[in-house]
This record gives C-alpha cells, structure tokens and sequence, in this order.
C-alpha cells in the first residue's frame, strides 16, 4: 500500500484503474478505505481512475494520539494534499458520512480543485442528538474502558479476515487501539462537524448527494437540506445504509453516469451566448403571436 507525508504523518492510499477521470473516495468514522473498495473496482471497470484515502488516524495512516491532530477542516486538507501528491489539478471527490463532511471541507478550501462531489450520509444540523446519543457513550467506553477494549482488539486481530468485507470491517474496527480512536472522536467534538450553512451555499460543484430514511446519526433531512442548499445538487435516495454495501448496482450506475456528466468538456462560449442571445428573440416572437 503506498504512502504519502503530509504535516509529518504518513497516510495510506491505494489507486484502482486508470483514465481521464480521477475519483477519490473516503470511508466513514473509525473506518477505513477497505469500505470502498468493491465501489472504487466497480467504477474503475467503468473506465475511471479511482484513489482511496486513509484518513489520519484511520486504517493504515498514521495515528496519534494527540487529539488536536484531528479536526474535520484538517481531514479536508488531507483530501487536498493527496490531490498535490498525485499532481492532479482537479477530481471528483466522495465519501461517507465522515468522508462526506470531509469533502465538503476540501472544497471550502480549494474550491478549484474539486470537479464534483459524491456525498453520501452527510452529518449536518439535524444529526445533533443522534451523534451525541451514538458517540457519546463511545467515546466514554474507549476512554474509560480502554483495557478492556485493547483485550477485545487482541482477540479480533487474531481472527481471520478475507471471507466477508464487511465481517473484516467489524473486525478491523474492533481490533483498534483505542487510543487513537478516542482522541478522533475528542478532536471532532470540539471542532466544527462541518462547514456552515453559509459557505455551503457558495458551493457550486456539481454534487450528488446520497441520502437514506431510518438513520438518526444520517438523518435524510440532512441530506435534503444540503441539496436545497448546494445550488447544483441532486438528490438520489438509498433504500438503507446497506444498499451501497450489499446491493450496489443502482447506486453504482448512478454513480458511474456523475462522474461522466462532471468531467463533460463545457459548452463553448459562442454557444452559451447564441443561445442566450436567442431566448429573448423567441420569448418576444411568442408575445407577439399571442397579441
């Protein structure tokens, strides 16, 4: 697996396929980029060059124990910075909830950058009392139960893996140290989970955003809040957190024709101004019909 240095840490990345189209995806909270890996082999069948990340802290990276290391802008920055080591100008950055809000973040800080998004369970203002109820007691078993959490890691990490992803997820995430994981969870606590309503607004990448019922930690009124927001977002709903998972054809497809339609060459100028120059001409000839 390869590795990149960004502000003196190590950060694991693997890249699928090749061709013009570069897509980075990045896993959820505690997770890791094996949680991507059927979709970024699916859509690097379909001609595209896809790169999954490793957040700090997460997977193969780097993970210390300092929670000021951890901060979602900073993940952003790392989604950036693995652009800059791959020297690519732009692509179509993704994730899942973590790495939905991490996407959004890169494209606050390097709007230029990023060619589209693909936002799958973003968590915004309506997940409130879900994290807390989620994580809280998390974060307090981690810390406080940590030896007890470090015997449970040392018995997955003797279990086999390779016979179900996400049974080698589960395990993976027991088999944590839960140091580290804490100090993710603390870091994010106290900083912002997301970029504000207000920067939000300005985002004008073509954005698909992922969204699903029955989730209190994802809850959908995010994700139909960030599509009434983002001024050229589309709304694909999933049938359960699992679809994308189990059965991913659908969102697959779906998916594969997003990133086609970001990387369309744009419409000429001459062509935007005969046509716009065009509209009133016709919009005058109808009223002149009608009278």
């Amino acid at each position: 697996m390869p590795f990149f240095r960004y502000d003196g840490s190590r950060l694991a990345y693997t890249i699928y396929g090749e061709g013009p189209r570069t897509c980075v995806l990045v896993h959820g909270l505690l997770l890791s980029q094996k949680m991507h890996r059927p979709l970024a082999q699916a859509l690097a069948e379909r001609g595209n060059r896809v790169v999954t990340l490793d957040l700090l802290g997460h997977g193969r990276s780097d993970r210390p124990r300092d929670m000021t290391r951890y901060s979602m802008p900073f993940f952003g920055q790392q989604m950036i910075a693995l652009l800059d080591h791959l020297e690519l100008e732009e692509a179509v950055l993704g994730g899942t909830s973590l790495g939905a809000n991490a996407t959004l973040e890169a494209a606050v800080r390097a709007p230029e950058r990023v060619r589209g998004m693909v936002v799958e369970m973003p968590v915004l203002d309506n997940a409130l009392l879900g994290c807390a109820i989620a994580f809280t007691p998390l974060l307090v078993g981690l810390t406080f139960g940590a030896p007890v959490a470090r015997l449970v890691g040392r018995g997955a990490r003797l279990v086999p893996r390779g016979t179900w992803l996400l049974g080698d997820m589960m395990l993976d995430w027991l088999g944590q140290d839960p140091k580290p994981s804490a100090s993710v969870l603390q870091g994010l606590f106290y900083g912002r989970v997301a970029p504000p309503r207000a920067e939000r607004e300005k985002m004008t990448q073509e954005t698909l955003v992922i969204g699903h019922y029955r989730d209190p930690i994802h809850p959908f009124s995010d994700s139909d809040m960030l599509v009434r927001e983002l001024p050229n977002a589309r709304l694909l709903d999933a049938s359960s957190i699992l679809e994308l998972r189990l059965t991913p054809e659908r969102l697959t497809s779906e998916i594969v024709e997003f990133i086609e339609r970001c990387f369309k060459p744009a419409p000429k100028t001459g062509a935007r101004r005969r046509a716009a120059s065009g509209s009133p001409r016709g919009a005058s000839a109808t009223r002149r019909r009608s009278d």
